[in-house]
């Protein structure tokens, strides 16, 4: 999953009344209700295996699977053919994308080294210099001021680094060191490339302060800012789709169902959770879905390259035709679902409305006795389709593991029973649009005691 933070807010709490019991109360997930043992959706459920899913990930969280690495294409050919053997037709899709190397850095001041950091896309440089405090960097800060050949001081904060870095560099600086405003590091980027930037580092909130405060009492400090071998490649990344037709000719809708997931990782990090955990999930339900009779196209997607910025699901969706757009009834992104040390399921909508994905699947949830939770969130695959107009939400446990994009992200931290209960509610949710008795665009209105959303259970936030 792309990184932001790592805590959500859910919005809303789906209430349990189907069930009889308020959701504020329930402790513990219940059994599945009675009515489940009946539902159409236990026709899917009771065929999904946790152990399918969890030997799925011991085989894609072997190693890192960064996206345009030999990793990422052997798992890549692994998706395809377990889809191949379920009986899809499947396509690998392939994209380019420039990916940025970091360089290395380092900064001393009056020969003393100082820790720090790279902004993605600075350009290489070594420049040794006088230092002088440009403010926050903004226009107005450096506006007059004479930088010509010296190192611009810059603290974080109400403009972007990119913005910082052009306005010294405009000023005449040669370099810039931009110091974080709060504790903790900064992992920052200029967005993309510019040759209009010069080489920019992070120092610390402690470090930065030291300096400032020492140009305050008028001493002059050289700095030497060195960025050496960072670049910019293009590389290529694949998206993995399978394809399953209706299998009822006569009854066929012309609509489409989308399951997704992102194999890539991020470097140095196996990625069982994130999100060996979605391809598995999509790979077992896909096996499921197989020989099940429906009347609604399914497309399971991987895609790649998410963790550099939705990449791989941007290509997918500008793939489509508007045509296939306007077929498709909504989109099940899954990130990130099997942790043992995560917190509970929760829906996520980049707008932070319910849409017919969350009323389907929050129904579902009443019926296997999983009530969830939904919120706003980006940050994933559902982004593209979003904002393509396309019902969507992201399936994901909240909050996230401490292992999250570190590389403890392993097996051992699978549960299984997490694995089961994602794929049981996405599952039902998909298999709810796609079984031939009812209509394409009516599910959420015909579901089994649907989830009132608008009934918020007292002392939930």
């Amino acid at each position: 999953m792309v990184p932001r933070k790592k805590t959500f807010t859910a919005l809303l709490m789906a209430t349990a009344l189907a069930i009889g019991v308020p959701a504020a109360l329930a402790k513990e997930p219940s059994a599945p209700p009675a009515q489940a043992q009946k539902a159409f959706d236990n026709k899917i459920i009771k065929k999904i295996r946790a152990d399918n899913m969890y030997n799925h990930i011991a085989k894609l969280a072997a190693e890192p699977r960064v996206a345009g690495s030999e990793a990422e294409w052997k798992a890549v050919q692994y998706i395809e053919d377990k889809f191949s053997s379920y009986g899809y037709e499947t396509e690998i899709q392939p994209f380019t994308f420039e990916n940025y190397y970091a360089p290395k850095v380092f900064v001393t001041a009056n020969e003393q080294t100082l820790s720090s950091n790279s902004f993605t896309y600075t350009p290489n440089g070594v420049v040794t210099a006088d230092l002088v405090y440009a403010g926050l960097g903004r226009a107005s800060d450096v506006e007059g001021m004479d930088m010509g050949g010296k190192v611009a001081l810059v603290q974080r904060g109400e403009i972007s680094f990119a913005e910082k870095v052009l306005n010294a560099a405009k000023a005449g600086a040669s370099a810039v060191i931009i110091f974080n405003n709060e504790s903790g590091v900064i992992n920052g980027t200029l967005g993309e490339a510019n040759d209009n930037y010069v080489p920019a580092v992070a120092l610390s909130q402690t470090d930065g302060e030291k300096l400032r405060s020492a140009l305050a009492e008028g001493q002059t400090i050289s700095v030497t800012v060195s960025v050496t071998d960072g670049r910019i490649v293009e590389e290529t990344s694949h998206n993995v789709i399978a394809v399953k037709k209706p299998t009822q000719k006569n009854k066929a809708t012309d609509k489409i169902v989308v399951v997704g997931a992102h194999h890539d990782s991020v470097p140095g990090a196996p990625g069982a959770n994130d999100d060996a955990s979605g391809v598995a999930a999509s790979l077992e339900l896909a096996r499921v879905m197989a020989n099940m009779p429906t009347d609604t196209e399914i497309r399971f997607v991987t895609f790649g390259a998410e963790e550099l910025g939705l990449i791989g699901s941007y290509e997918y969706v500008d793939s489509l035709a508007q045509n296939e757009r306007d077929r498709i009834v909504g989109m099940w992104q899954m990130d990130m679902v099997g942790s043992r040390d995560a917190g509970e399921l929760v829906m996520f909508t980049v707008d932070g409305e319910k849409n017919i994905v969350t009323d389907l699947s929050a129904s579902a949830g009443v019926r296997t006795g999983t009530p969830l939770t939904y919120g706003q969130e980006g940050r994933s695959d559902h982004v593209p389709f979003y904002e393509a107009g396309i019902p969507a939400a992201l399936f994901i446990h909240n909050p996230v593991e401490p292992w999250y994009h570190t590389p403890d992200d392993s097996l051992d931290k699978i549960s299984k029973e997490k694995l089961q209960e994602t794929a049981e509610i996405v599952g039902a949710a998909v298999y709810h649009v796609a079984r031939p008795d009812t209509p394409a665009l009516e599910r959420a209105r015909v579901a089994p005691k649907p989830v009132d959303y608008e009934k918020i259970v007292g002392g939930l936030q």
